[in-house]
């Protein structure tokens, strides 16, 4: 018999039992499906990790003034404002592994522009802040150096405040108040979204931080009332800059060996990936799991096949009797199986890919579909269903011609 009418019989056979080749094949449907959607979604929200992040910043370190000790009470960030501004210009000039340095100084204030108002984050800060964010002007221009140093009354409309504000008018040009200051917009900036935590980046205003200090809050003149934003000339040197800041900061607050640091710094770098690592982890986890669910397909295959065998222990004894050899009933069985398994792993992949875009909409997550974990899934369906369904095929190839004629 050549491999041709052996792949027509084994199909005849499944064929006279659609319904049970189909609930057959339902575990291998279900366990496909189950890996192409965790892999698919966990590669999404590994992706929108990744965005999270990139709209932070790149290569960014934050510097936050605190962790003091005072009369054996301990305090945290904000406790206690130990970051100075020759602080600042140190990190900026002394540390080799630092590119941008930017002081953030933050309040809340409403905007006014003629009869429309807006309570908003006000931000002071420098025009590294926006090279550390990776944060571009849609409209206008980002000010300049010269702002600072001259303390001009300038500010940065983000997108939800300009919309909030002037509509679909462009404001670049316009004034505004803020806390009853007059200052004029030079630019807004490009849409950033949200963190994370649902914080809309766009929902705030940015002014010099001289400006900041002198119109917007005053206070201590010789300490930075907020935090520092530090970028890194890379990826790779953002370890390295925080190690030298430390020292720096350490050397210059006469810190003994072994003391506490009055100031902490945050590595987004590093926390976007072990965010990725978890990531990746929970969805290897994940993708693990439901490939148990293979497994028990393939046991599902077993079963079933086996009492196939024993259904149609007769047919093979009379195909044994007209000429069919070993091998063509072991390639038929086998056959059988592998069909029941490629063809429930490819609807799997249709499930699954279902699944993920429904779940991906329902996240708000981007779905990304990876060919290769399409093919390594119908693969070792394929390879289940060859396993599993190699001991009943070889039981039914080695049944005596005689015995199963007789059989009732």
């Amino acid at each position: 018999m050549n491999p041709l009418e052996t792949i027509r019989v084994a199909w005849r056979a499944l064929r006279r039992n659609k319904m049970r080749s189909f609930l057959t094949a339902l575990g291998i449907v279900i366990g496909v499906g189950a890996v192409i959607a965790m892999v698919a979604i966990g590669d999404g929200a590994r992706v929108r990790v990744e965005q999270s992040f990139a709209a932070m910043g790149s290569n960014m370190l934050i510097v936050m003034p605190g962790t003091t000790t005072s009369g054996g009470v301990q305090g945290g960030f904000g406790s206690l404002p130990t970051i100075t501004w020759d602080d600042v210009k140190a990190v900026q000039t002394e540390v080799p592994s630092v590119r941008w340095v930017s002081p953030g100084l933050r309040s809340t204030a409403s905007v006014i522009a003629e009869d429309q108002n807006w309570t908003t984050v006000v931000n002071g800060v420098s025009p590294d802040y926006f090279q550390i964010r990776s944060w571009p002007a849609a409209r206008g221009a980002i000010f300049a150096p010269s702002d600072i140093d001259s303390g001009t009354k300038v500010v940065l409309l983000g997108k939800t405040v300009a919309e909030k504000l002037f509509g679909g008018a462009d404001p670049v040009g316009q004034a505004v108040r803020i806390k009853d200051v007059p200052f004029q917009v030079v630019g807004v900036l490009a849409a950033k979204g949200q963190s994370p935590m649902g914080q809309d980046y766009d929902d705030g205003v940015f002014v010099p931080y001289s400006t900041f200090g002198a119109k917007i809050q005053g206070g201590l003149k010789n300490v930075v009332q907020g935090v520092v934003f530090v970028g890194a000339t890379s990826a790779d040197a953002t370890a390295k800059a925080q190690r030298q800041i430390t020292d720096l900061l350490r050397d210059r607050h006469r810190l003994a060996e072994g003391a506490d640091d009055d100031f902490s710094i945050r590595n987004l770098t590093e926390m976007a990936n072990a965010t990725q690592e978890g990531t990746r982890t929970l969805t290897t986890l994940l993708a693990a799991i439901a490939a148990v669910s293979l497994l028990v397909g393939g046991i599902g295959i077993m079963n079933i096949m086996l009492v196939s065998v024993t259904e149609r222990t007769r047919e093979i004894g009379i195909r044994m009797a007209v000429g069919a050899r070993p091998r063509d009933i072991l390639l038929q069985f086998l056959v059988e199986s592998l069909a029941l398994a490629v063809a429930g792993g490819a609807i799997g992949v249709g499930l699954g890919l279902l699944t993920a875009e429904r779940l991906a909409q329902s996240f708000g997550w981007p779905m990304l579909v990876r060919p290769d974990v399409i093919v390594i899934a119908v693969a070792f369906s394929g390879l289940v269903g060859v396993g599993f369904g190699l001991y009943p095929a070889r039981k039914a190839s080695r049944l005596d011609p005689i015995q199963a004629l007789r059989f009732e």
